[in-house]
């Protein structure tokens, strides 16, 4: 297995809204960046799991800890974002199940 990317984890909870300017108001914090591996989902288990085969969902293989509270992430720099679906941790590694964000 080799951990080739890199998987930066934001957090969102300093956004507050504004009713005055009618959005959201303050930056999305960057937590922390972590060397990963990341595969695909199959087709076969993102139906049994969404029930739908056309969003997008990653597994994503950690060696360290992912924080403990975030938002979403992103790979290597890119725009878009994946929300925690499910989260594994067994024996030498941590397991993440995202899909993709629509926000």
């Amino acid at each position: 297995m080799i951990f080739d990317r890199y998987v930066t984890f934001h957090d969102k909870s300093n956004r507050k809204y504004d009713p005055k300017q009618h959005k959201y108001v303050g930056d999305d914090t960057k937590v922390v960046k972590l060397r990963a591996n990341v595969t695909d989902l199959g087709t076969e288990k993102s139906v049994q799991l969404f029930g739908d085969y056309k969003r997008r969902a990653l597994v994503i293989r950690l060696t360290k800890e992912p924080p403990a509270k975030w938002s979403y992430l992103t790979l290597d720099g890119d725009s878009k974002k994946y929300v925690l679906n499910t989260m594994r941790n067994p024996l030498k590694c941590y397991t993440l199940i995202v899909g993709e964000s629509d926000a």
